[in-house]
């Protein structure tokens, strides 16, 4: 993310419906999370992103410029450390929404995450049946190991 900062003249960030952020945003927080948990077939798994969250208020005239940007990231080493990690964005909308992150040369884009069953063998439904609308139909059978 740093190397993209360094050519650009502002910082704007794009939703994945093409919509840019207001030019005013604020990035709030710089952090690290980190998941640990049991997914449901069983298996312990561990997760660590960096994550940025972006907000907005009324100061119209405020702007982000990218030097100011690299230099949040800078001092945001201190917890992320040097690691090269998966980016998450939050950024407030009807709730809370949680991007991805990519760069396309000009502008930050914010991408599209879903949740996915990380044990689908446990859960006995076919590989195809995943697919995202006979996901919202689909249901597992009391007993069957599935969440």
């Amino acid at each position: 993310m740093k190397q993209s900062l360094a050519g650009l003249e502002a910082v704007n960030f794009r939703l994945p419906s093409g919509e840019y952020l207001p030019a005013h945003f604020h990035v709030t927080e710089v952090g690290l999370v980190s998941k640990h948990f049991i997914d449901c077939g069983g298996v312990e798994r561990k997760e660590t992103v960096a994550n940025f969250q972006l907000w907005e208020a009324g100061d119209y005239d405020h702007r982000l410029a990218p030097q100011k940007f690299l230099h949040i990231l800078n001092l945001s080493e201190k917890i992320l450390g040097s690691e090269d990690l998966p980016i998450e964005v939050e950024y407030q909308q009807a709730t809370i929404g949680k991007f991805g992150l990519d760069f396309d040369g000009i502008d930050f884009m914010l991408t599209p995450k879903q949740t996915a069953c990380l044990a689908q063998d446990a859960c006995g439904i076919p590989n195809a049946a995943f697919a995202l609308p006979q996901l919202q139909s689909a249901c597992c059978t009391p007993g069957g190991g599935c969440c």
